[in-house]
């Protein structure tokens, strides 16, 4: 229940109305706002260039037409070219804030219309400016995210199968880092976009998340994961590779590493909630995040579902294909190899050797 909020996850770039309600930066954004709408603090700007100055007027002054029977345009200012006359700028301002869905589709309304205008006159037309650019950005991160979460869990995976020489057991872990990543997430969407419990941790306004978040989240989170991975389920399988059954397996090593996980998830969570504390709301959000994740992660995921798994799973749990076993190198984790090796014999002294250390017995 707790990853179903993160469905809903809206991603962008702060600007200065993320800012607190106390400092400078908010109370400017708060008085443009009022003055003159909350596009003000967003204003897109459209170039029209061609290399015949002619063609450049005609697109631009086509453009500036179209562009004042948009549905969410407040404003749009006179063409200013350049010397050459080949290059024209037109200021276009929104009627929503810059980091609403209004002013997401007017520039998607605005390239297009920059396209037919191209067409037609044959002169290029484009859309930049802080508020154009952060959209892209939050869009690049946003088409990024699975790709990449695609890419960190497959190589976990594929680590893993030659770690613990198991298939079920990497993708146990896989699902169960990615449980906690959707848990965390659907935790930030409650809390700092809906805002439930915001003023409990000092949260002043809601809004969409850093674009950025995610990608750290993971990152961070897919670490601290495989970390109490490793330390569980490598004690375990050392149980069961000498002798024990499965479910005794399970038993042995949670008891042996269970304190050793409890004990670095708590330093983390200790951390991480520290930055709750923080004025700046994406600082906030990502401490927030980091927290849920961890504590979800090591206490629900792998102190609770993955020995209740490997329990279920038995002997199951530890085995592996034999086609899959030939083409896999072996990794001798636990130095197994080394301990069964027969120890080796001491060279024979030679004779008039000089002793390696010690007295010689001269003066």
């Amino acid at each position: 229940m707790i990853a179903l909020p993160a469905t809903r996850l809206e991603l962008g770039l702060p600007d200065d109305g993320s800012k607190s309600a106390s400092s400078t930066q908010r109370k400017a954004y708060d008085m443009l706002s009022q003055s003159f709408g909350p596009g003000f603090n967003g204003p897109l700007t459209v170039t029209v260039d061609n290399e015949d100055p002619a063609v450049a007027r005609t697109g631009a002054a086509e453009l500036g037409t179209s562009l004042k029977d948009l549905g969410d345009v407040a404003a749009v200012t006179p063409a200013v070219f350049n010397k050459a006359g080949d290059t024209a700028l037109i200021t276009v301002v929104p009627k929503s804030a810059p980091g609403s869905d209004a002013t997401k589709e007017l520039v998607g309304d605005i390239r297009s219309l920059a396209d037919r205008t191209g067409a037609d006159s044959g002169a290029r037309a484009l859309v930049t400016g802080t508020t154009a650019l952060n959209i892209d950005v939050s869009d690049k991160f946003s088409k990024a995210i699975v790709p990449y979460l695609a890419l960190v869990v497959g190589l976990a995976v594929l680590v893993l199968i030659l770690v613990f020489r198991s298939v079920l057991v990497p993708l146990k872990a896989a699902l169960g880092f990615l449980l906690s990543v959707l848990a965390s997430l659907g935790a930030i969407v409650a809390v700092f976009q809906w805002g439930w419990l915001k003023d409990l941790i000092g949260l002043e306004q809601t809004g969409p998340l850093m674009s950025l978040m995610p990608i750290l989240m993971v990152g961070i989170v897919f670490g601290l994961a495989m970390d109490y991975q490793v330390f569980l389920v490598t004690r375990m399988r050392e149980a069961y590779v000498h002798g024990a059954d499965a479910r005794t397996a399970v038993a042995d090593g949670f008891r042996h590493s269970a304190t050793v996980v409890t004990v670095a998830a708590l330093i983390m969570i200790t951390v991480f909630a520290g930055f709750v504390g923080s004025d700046d709301a994406m600082i906030k959000a990502l401490g927030f995040g980091l927290a849920v994740a961890v504590a979800f992660d090591a206490f629900v995921v792998r102190m609770t579902i993955v020995p209740a798994a490997l329990a279920l799973l038995g002997n199951r749990a530890w085995s592996l294909p034999g086609w899959l076993d030939r083409i896999l190198p072996h990794v001798d984790i636990e130095g197994e190899k080394l301990a069964r090796a027969e120890p080796v014999p001491p060279l024979p002294e030679q004779p008039g050797r000089r002793p390696a250390h010690g007295y010689s017995g001269r003066g």
